[in-house]
């Protein structure tokens, strides 16, 4: 494989071949128990602690549906505005798992719970800020079991051979697995879509979505064809991508390999392939399987599904309006930039934050800008979450308003900031008790500004000469004199006069 830097251009990839993708998802879901017995899902729990008859195959034991992970299947297939099918049941898939101790995962085949629903991406031009906006299908989404964890040991010391250890704690975990349909034509696209899928699932309270803990896991189906041929390229599967990054580079090198393959005239195998991050490429694993070789049949331990009015009512009730309306109500309502709508409306708190302070009659643009930059800064220091913190949505309204009236400035509400994140007491308790209520009275701030000139008499001749950019020079000397109490607006006009 030639290095990456001469391999097939990006302008070859876009004139010559078109690229298919279609994401695998696997969604870890949050539920206190697993999805067919009662132990724990606890992350990182000492290995082999929460497992029971059940998740661990002994003979005899019965499988019963945790009812919270069927209503977290509905609730995204509602979000996904997707067909929720009525009548649906389980399967067992026939596949030799030896960290699943039954040897055959309960999944859902023919008749999953979710089909036929869609996914809308947002992609920014960050260079002109255009938004284009993509609708990816989704072909269905189905409930089924997760494996347990190997963990791949060294050499033993007496015997030489390598050895793996086997947890357990995951096997049973409850999983939503979501495939699109192939609507996906380059890396960004598919990093886009798996981050608006985890907004979802965020948003609607069921999963984490932290990737770098196998609570969100894609497998990637990429394959290229020349454009103008209709039928798809041979498709490659990637799997162990565990970050958004390494979706969209996997997929980058992916293409290229496969572009190389193609005009080299070496076929390519149905296959599935790892990322190795540390090497960033991908590297044969496996040839794939196909759906008969799992031998599926209907789960004889399960009875069927079938989906009343009131699953579907209890599921609608509680999804609220979804990352992709507030994003598009906050840019066409609010005004405020696609960047900040992002940001805003990635996580459900921090959305219903921005919301509660905007209520109070804060202006959104600047209260956008508090959270987005000065607020979300102190989070990601301090390992926080914005529920975390002392500064409610009241007092942070109560602020923007202040700087808003000219009772104190932007400056000073920097500098209490800090203080401000670490208590519970209201801003102007806070300015009043430090004595930081803005100077407003035009006479006291022209006698700053006059000691001001009198202090620097060559900028002011310099300025006098036609570098106006000194202004800025004396509009600082003032705010420091003045411990960034007098009002900016004022200031700004008396030194205009005075200079």
């Amino acid at each position: 494989m030639r290095p990456a830097s001469n391999m097939t251009s990006a302008a070859a990839i876009k004139t010559n071949y078109e690229v298919i993708i279609g994401l695998e998802t696997h969604c870890q879901l949050s539920t206190q128990s697993k999805i067919f017995c009662n132990c724990s899902t606890e992350f990182a729990s000492p290995p082999n602690t929460n497992v029971c008859p059940i998740c661990l195959g002994y003979p005899g034991v019965l499988p019963v549906l945790n009812q919270e992970v069927l209503q977290s299947a509905i609730k995204l297939g509602i979000a996904l505005d997707a067909e929720i099918t009525r009548s649906s049941k389980f399967d067992r898939k026939q596949y030799f798992y030896p960290d699943l101790p039954k040897n055959y995962q309960i999944s859902q085949y023919d008749l999953p719970i979710v089909q036929k629903g869609h996914l809308e991406i947002e992609l920014i031009d960050h260079k002109t800020g255009k938004i284009t906006r993509k609708t990816i299908g989704i072909t269905r989404l189905h409930m089924e079991e997760d494996a347990g964890k190997l963990v791949h040991a060294g050499s033993d010391r007496l015997t030489g051979s390598t050895h793996s250890l086997v947890d357990y704690n995951r096997a049973g975990v409850p999983l939503l697995e979501i495939v699109s349909e192939p609507d996906l034509r380059s890396g960004v696209e598919a990093a886009e879509y798996a981050q608006e899928l985890r907004r979802l699932v965020r948003h609607l309270g069921i999963g984490n979505g932290n990737m770098q803990e196998g609570s969100l896991r894609c497998d990637v189906n990429i394959s290229v064809r020349p454009v103008g041929q209709i039928e798809f390229g041979t498709k490659v599967e990637i799997k162990n991508i565990n970050s958004f990054s390494a979706i969209q580079k996997a997929i980058d090198y992916e293409i290229e390999r496969q572009i190389e393959a193609v005009e080299a005239a070496i076929p390519i195998v149905q296959e599935t392939r790892l990322w190795e991050e540390g090497s960033q490429r991908t590297i044969s694993m496996r040839s794939k399987e196909g759906a008969s070789d799992y031998r599926y049949f209907p789960e004889p331990d399960l009875p069927p599904l079938e989906i009343t009015d009131e699953h579907l009512a209890a599921a609608q009730a509680s999804i609220g309006e979804l990352p992709a309306q507030k994003r598009h109500r906050y840019q066409n309502e609010l005004g405020l930039s696609a960047y900040d709508a992002r940001v805003l409306s990635d996580e459900r708190e921090v959305a219903e934050y921005f919301e509660t302070a905007t209520a109070k009659g804060a202006n959104p643009k600047l209260v956008a800008n508090w959270v987005t930059q000065d607020i979300a800064a102190y989070l990601n220091t301090h390992k926080l979450g914005i529920q975390d913190i002392s500064l409610k949505p009241d007092n942070l309204a109560e602020l923007v308003i202040l700087i808003e009236k000219g009772t104190i400035s932007n400056k000073i509400g920097k500098d209490i900031l800090p203080e401000l994140l670490n208590t519970t007491q209201s801003v102007k308790a806070l300015i009043e008790k430090k004595g930081l209520i803005s100077i407003r009275d035009p006479q006291a701030i022209e006698k700053i500004i006059d000691e001001v000139i009198a202090d620097h008499p060559s900028e002011v001749e310099k300025y006098r000469a036609g570098k106006t950019s000194l202004k800025g020079f004396f509009i600082g000397q003032v705010m420091k004199r003045s411990g960034g109490k007098a009002d900016p607006k004022l200031t700004n006009q008396i030194i205009e006069q005075k200079l």
